[in-house]
């Protein structure tokens, strides 16, 4: 997954504005406590990215 297919989908299930927020402000444990930010800048793959939003979000296998 590109890290744009990752920027869409989030903003497609959360809507943009909260996915924004999400991904600069909102930490998550199994990212190692940072923000979706902080991991892709860590060098997360956008798969596992999405993986552990979808999981924490509880994001129906249908739209994962």
């Amino acid at each position: 997954m590109r890290y744009t297919v990752l920027r869409r989908r989030m903003a497609e299930e959360f809507g943009e504005v909260r996915a924004d927020t999400l991904a600069r402000d909102h930490v998550l444990a199994a990212l190692g406590e940072r923000t979706v930010n902080q991991a892709l800048e860590a060098g997360w793959e956008p798969k596992r990215v999405w993986s552990v939003l979808c999981d924490s979000f509880e994001v129906p296998g249908g739209r994962r």
